[in-house]
């Protein structure tokens, strides 16, 4: 499956791995809101990579969950859908808005492999600084570049350079971005 392989994701230790994602997910989405350092723990037993002071708001739900790593600083708000069955890298301050959606699943375009439940999987990485509006989809194999938005709503079905706003369906490159350093006070 990691290999980018056709695989049967019903192979029992797939189900296992499953499994095992979906109670750790449960006990994350059910955990106390304040209870930070509890929900915490749970997210860096989930995750195969966890930075320092991530946030990420319940509901949250992962096919496996340790292929998925997250850099520091970054936000994931409510409704988060990350399947992994490859890798998804997430960098450093990144901001993923409500109901997004990273989908690395692939699956034949013929009936009969489809039907006998053949799939396999590309991996999704998004740039430090990246911005997914809400309710973006990014599919399998997608590189999104440092410091690019997404704009709402938005399918994101190729590649996405560094430093550019994309929109629609599917995302295109709407304008660059500038770099404005010093633009904005630093937060204390």
């Amino acid at each position: 499956m990691l290999a980018g392989e056709w695989y049967l994701a019903d192979d029992p230790e797939l189900i296992a791995e499953a499994e095992r994602a979906a109670v750790l997910s449960e006990r994350f989405n059910t955990a106390d809101a304040l209870d930070r350092e509890g929900r915490g723990k749970i997210l860096a037993e989930l995750l195969g990579g966890l930075g320092e002071d991530v946030a990420v708001r319940a509901p949250f739900r992962v096919d496996y969950g340790t292929h998925i790593t997250i850099g520091a600083r970054t936000f994931i708000n409510f409704g988060a859908v990350l399947l992994d069955c490859a890798p998804i890298t997430i960098g450093e301050d990144v901001q993923i808005g409500p109901n997004v959606q990273l989908l690395t699943p692939i699956h034949p375009l013929e009936a009969e492999p489809r039907r006998n439940k053949w799939e396999g999987a590309k991996p999704i990485t998004l740039g430090d600084n990246v911005w997914l509006g809400g309710g973006v989809i990014v599919c399998p194999g997608v590189t999104i570049g440092e410091n690019t938005v997404v704009g709402a709503g938005s399918v994101v079905v190729r590649d996405l350079p560094p430093n550019v706003v994309a929109v629609g369906n599917p995302a295109r490159v709407v304008r660059e971005l500038p770099a404005h350093e010093g633009e904005f006070p630093t937060p204390s």
